[in-house]
């Protein structure tokens, strides 16, 4: 059971210092935490504090919004996309690949400031309209059931422009600036791109002219941005990350290129290793307040792996919290880290000049969650960052003007209904069950490598 601390109280224990924090060596930024704006702080009583006492983030990997949900009924997700000036129709493709290209170079292109016509540029090049695709529906089809039942979100959008390891940074950070004017962005050039690489090992930055300068940027081992961990702990909020291995996770493990957690206390006490741990955690009462879940390889749906696991070991998380005591009080979100080359017909909205990035599925669910519904809202990856704090009644991780996203990104809870009856769970069927991936071994398969 979380420690309801009122919002004053979290902000007293920010303001008295880092001793009450886990970790070393935080970093100065650490310092906006302590006068958040009156506006941004979640009013005291307000639903999502009094209902939802658990937030489990699930992500996956790379994307597109129409990728998946082409064709959902109600949602913005037409079949057809531009090519330049043609219009070409969406084909049908399986799990079995193609890995497209989906870095900041090719997204910028995709985008086409706003066209959204540029998706051939990139990718496998003289092959046909490759990324103009969405994946069978009998293979997606947990994804489908879990979106009729509950909320399907068809504006959800990245940070930032670009790839896997800036997503994962910003769905733990709302930032990934390394000065006021430089953010991260692609990926560092030495595995396991984290502060576990290899000495000599540089990440890439970008600029406000949207200019990219590959490897002159510091090691990956970022001490220059707050992440939820720093405010989380300071309100004695418990969390968990799920990761398939404790060190060489890479990017899908992103407190790894975090400093001051890769090196504190938290390390061997918050990072879930492996990642089916999550699928026993809630039977066993040990579900923390705040998880982030994140796959192995196999079930990643990555295009590269090729493999159809994705939607079945999403759903075994699902059905591990759903039939589990915490059902009542928890909100689950589904998400990917990135649109991986795919096809898609919304254009983000651009709020600085690191995005926001191409637009994925997300998917809400909770026994307080709509039913059926299609939010049209705009969320960013800070939106649920939002809701975490809104849930727990903690300050911002930083301010608007120090590059942090939770305080002006719209809050998930408008896809919620707190005046509803709580909805029993019904489990989701999928093609793999439970016992497919507790029998998994661990995953040494390297993770995506854009």
């Amino acid at each position: 059971m979380r420690l309801k601390l009122p919002f004053l109280l979290a902000w007293t224990a920010i303001l008295i210092g880092t001793g009450c924090t886990s970790g070393a060596g935080r970093p100065p930024q650490n310092a906006a935490l302590a006068l958040p704006a009156a506006p941004d702080a979640p009013a005291v009583g307000n639903p999502v504090h009094k209902y939802i006492d658990h937030v489990v983030v699930i992500i996956q990997e790379n994307r597109s919004f129409e990728n998946f949900f082409a064709g959902y009924p109600g949602a913005n997700a037409p079949m057809q996309g531009k090519a330049g000036k043609e219009t070409v129709r969406l084909h049908e493709i399986t799990f079995d690949g193609p890995d497209l290209e989906h870095s900041w170079r090719s997204s910028l292109a995709d985008w086409d400031n706003g066209k959204m016509d540029g998706f051939y540029l990139f990718g496998k090049r003289n092959r046909g309209h490759q990324a103009y695709a969405y994946v069978k529906r009998s293979q997606v089809k947990p994804y489908w059931m879990m979106a009729k039942q509950y909320v399907l979100a068809d504006a959800m959008f990245p940070t930032e422009f670009g790839g896997s390891f800036t997503g994962h940074l910003t769905l733990v950070a709302g930032t990934d600036d390394l000065t006021p004017n430089r953010a991260e962005v692609d990926i560092p050039s030495g595995f396991p791109y984290d502060c576990d690489a290899v000495p000599g090992t540089t990440s890439s930055y970008v600029t406000p002219n949207r200019i990219v300068h590959p490897f002159v940027g510091p090691f990956p081992c970022f001490d220059q941005f707050a992440t939820m961990a720093d405010v989380l702990d300071a309100g004695h909020v418990s969390w968990k990350y799920y990761a398939t291995m404790l060190k060489g996770a890479g990017m899908w493990e992103p407190f790894e290129a975090i400093k001051y957690v890769r090196y504190g206390d938290d390390w061997n006490t918050n990072i879930s290793v492996p990642q089916t741990n999550v699928l026993s955690d809630p039977q066993n009462n040990q579900l923390a307040s705040v998880s982030w879940v994140s796959p192995s390889v196999d079930d990643s749906d990555h295009p590269e792996s090729r493999s159809d696991h994705g939607p079945s070991w999403v759903a075994s998380v699902v059905n591990a919290v759903g039939e589990s005591a915490y059902w009542k009080s928890t909100a689950i979100v589904v998400l990917w880290d990135d649109w991986g080359g795919w096809y898609d017909n919304a254009p983000p909205p651009q709020r600085d000049y690191r995005g926001l990035g191409m637009r994925v599925p997300c998917i809400i669910i909770s026994p307080y969650a709509r039913k059926n519904y299609v939010s049209h809202t705009t969320y960013e990856f800070g939106s649920v960052l939002k809701f975490i704090e809104e849930a727990f009644e903690l300050p911002n991780i930083g301010p608007t003007e120090k590059g942090y996203t939770d305080a002006r990104a719209h809050s998930l809870s408008d896809a919620f209904d707190f005046t509803q009856q709580p909805r029993a769970f019904v489990p989701i069927k999928s093609k793999y069950g439970l016992g497919t991936f507790l029998r998994e071994p661990p995953s040494d398969k390297p993770v995506d490598t854009q």
